[in-house]
């Protein structure tokens, strides 16, 4: 389903962005892919057309939080794509630490980027998806289904992401284009690897209750799950059966949660 699909990956030059991209290359998609970094962008092409011969990739560095910027990208991505198939919402960033401690600017800075920087693109995409009756792929996390000791601000903007995401779906519905929301578990990608530098021992704890998965697991458990129709894509079985734990035993979720805290904070007493 996605030969010769005009797909648009926020957040492309790294990560889960960029391994979709790798995957949906080697499947015969058209890709853009988008991010602040045109050098990390253009080595990111460079590496697909290496890895997938004849890998259709183009780029274009712009910020997701200027709204006037991404809205005259998208323009531009569509009419000299040929349209706009596919959009996936990759880009975000974490932030971890104690609440208290926490800069507001480092607050704000999470929110802007991982829920009105998507908010911004999707807007822009929109008259393009409406035309193609395409699909929207908003990439969320297991945080937005459930809270983490330290992920305070990283938390609020992928619940809120998966409200917009919820709402969202029966808006465009109607309109023929089609939602999903992907709410991975930890991944390793460079942004966590930098996480894991400084982050507090009871976040590393408690965030990998459920243990860190390979990118390229996420990414072909999303493309299944786009492939077979699904709003809520969840990669991973790990990943699966804690969310299923989240939604019929909350209060068992919450007790070991409380008990893996209270277990690293007894070692740091």
């Amino acid at each position: 389903m996605f030969v010769d699909q005009h797909i648009v990956i926020t957040g492309g030059s790294s990560g889960l962005g960029l391994e979709l991209a790798s995957q949906l290359a080697a499947k015969g998609a058209r890709l853009t892919l988008i991010a602040r970094n045109l050098a990390k962008l253009e080595q990111a092409a460079s590496d697909l057309r290496q890895q997938v011969p004849g890998a259709r990739v183009a780029v274009q560095a712009v910020d997701v939080c200027d709204e006037q910027a991404i809205s005259g990208v998208m323009q531009q991505i569509a009419q000299q794509g040929q349209g706009i198939d596919m959009l996936i919402n990759s880009a975000g960033i974490p932030r971890e630490g104690y609440f208290e401690k926490a800069p507001l600017a480092d607050l704000r800075e999470v929110m802007e980027i991982n829920y009105f920087g998507l908010l911004n693109a999707t807007r822009a995409a929109l008259p393009y998806l409406e035309q193609s009756r395409g699909r929207l792929v908003n990439i969320a996390s297991m945080a937005g289904l459930t809270g983490a000791f330290g992920y305070t601000a990283y938390c609020a903007s992928k619940h809120a992401l998966v409200g917009l995401s919820e709402a969202l779906r029966y808006e465009l519905q109607p309109k023929g284009i089609r939602v999903h929301l992907v709410c991975p578990g930890e991944f390793d990608s460079p942004m966590v690897d930098e996480l894991d530098k400084a982050r507090t021992p009871e976040n590393r704890a408690h965030a990998q209750i459920i243990p860190k998965a390979g990118v390229e697991p996420i990414a072909r458990d999303t493309l299944a799950g786009i492939r077979t129709g699904q709003f809520l894509i969840i990669p991973t079985l790990p990943a699966r059966l804690t969310a299923l734990g989240i939604r019929l035993l909350p209060r068992l979720v919450r007790w070991l949660g409380d008990r893996t805290i209270a277990g690293v904070q007894d070692t740091l007493r």
